[in-house]
């Protein structure tokens, strides 16, 4: 994944990696299931603050992937059910397959238990050309709802 002297890090975006953050694309085939950064920079903004918690990740000096996570989201937008877990991850096309996505998992999972969380909730597009395969492989399970088409999954912390 990475050389012996880096280790990935997330970094919070910036005016100095705001470009390196917009300048992430994932593979073709994966435009359909992903948000651009750009968009989810977007969304950050309008969300009340501390719901959205977009990173840059870094391996060394280049920059690999973004990530936003969701914290504490009024879920169904009405105030009864309140949940935490990844909004968007998008790993850059030349970066996939080295474990990228997986700590961008672990990561979002450290942070939801730092603050006292016990699940990790992530949706994705169903089918062939989807990520689920990449979410299940990593303990996620569909908790049988959807969201916007979307298969819900959830991740037990404890």
């Amino acid at each position: 994944m990475t050389s012996p002297t880096s280790a990935p890090r997330l970094e919070k975006i910036t005016p100095g990696n705001f470009e390196a953050a917009t300048g992430i694309r994932v593979r073709p085939d994966q435009e359909h299931a992903v948000s651009p950064v750009m968009q989810s920079l977007a969304e950050a903004y309008v969300h009340p603050a501390g719901v959205a918690w977009p990173r840059l990740i870094v391996d060394g000096d280049r920059p690999v992937g973004f990530l936003m996570a969701f914290l504490d989201i009024d879920w169904r937008g009405d105030g009864t059910v309140f949940r935490s877990g990844l909004w968007r991850l998008n790993i850059a096309a030349e970066e996939q397959g080295r474990g990228y996505g997986r700590f961008a998992v672990e990561s979002v999972a450290a942070e939801i238990r730092r603050r006292g969380g016990e699940h990790l909730y992530v949706t994705w597009h169903p089918g062939p050309d989807g990520p689920e395969g990449f979410y299940l492989g990593l303990g996620f399970r569909p908790n049988g709802e959807t969201s916007e088409g979307e298969t819900v999954g959830v991740l037990e912390l404890g």
